[in-house]
């Protein structure tokens, strides 16, 4: 069995399809995954198959649009990729700073294009510094207004591709969750 993860765009945020996390995750079922989970409520799925990916992966993005009534971006990664991510530890020279919101953006294709990194809206506030496979590091700082600025947009403007955003807590959980279940298989409970 392969792990992954899918991060769906646009669940249970302001003016978006809001789902239920037990109807999600029956939505994975029925589409032949194993072992459906979710973590928090922004459309986080922890899965486990054997199947075939691509079909697979298809099946789930069109019976997600069944269940949320909109055309739903997922973007999927595997177990590896999410620890290769994290133990990466691409935000090491922003940890230590508590006023950052750090953002790992999954991209759900490849860009049409990388322009050299990094590169900024200083509008927003967004400065994004480096990328990993397809998904994109950005770092957030405070507004004037006091808010943060949202990378989701930025990087699909600036790369051509449909992305979902995630903060660096979220990835780092969901790493941490990879990790414990890994350990439950290795010693067989």
């Amino acid at each position: 069995m392969t792990r992954y993860v899918a991060f769906l765009r646009a669940i249970n945020v302001a003016g978006h399809a809001r789902v239920e996390m037990s109807r999600l995750c029956n939505v994975f079922t029925r589409a032949g995954c194993v072992n459906a989970q979710t973590y928090i409520q922004s459309g986080n799925v922890i899965f486990e198959t054997e199947d075939d990916c691509a079909e697979l992966f298809q099946k789930i993005r069109t019976n997600v649009c069944r269940l949320t009534g909109e055309q739903s971006s997922v973007m999927f990664r595997s177990a590896r990729q999410i620890h290769a991510l994290v133990n990466g530890a691409p935000f090491k020279a922003f940890d230590a700073d508590r006023t950052l919101k750090l953002y790992a953006v999954c991209l759900g294709g490849k860009p049409r294009s990388v322009p050299a990194f990094p590169w900024a809206d200083s509008k927003e506030r967004l400065e994004a510094i480096g990328i990993k496979g397809l998904d994109v590091l950005v770092v957030s700082r405070r507004k004037p207004s006091g808010f943060y600025g949202f990378p989701n947009s930025f990087v699909e403007k600036k790369l051509g591709a449909p992305a979902t955003s995630r903060n660096w807590s979220t990835i780092k959980k969901i790493e941490e969750i990879l990790k414990v279940e890994r350990l439950k298989v290795k010693v067989g409970k």
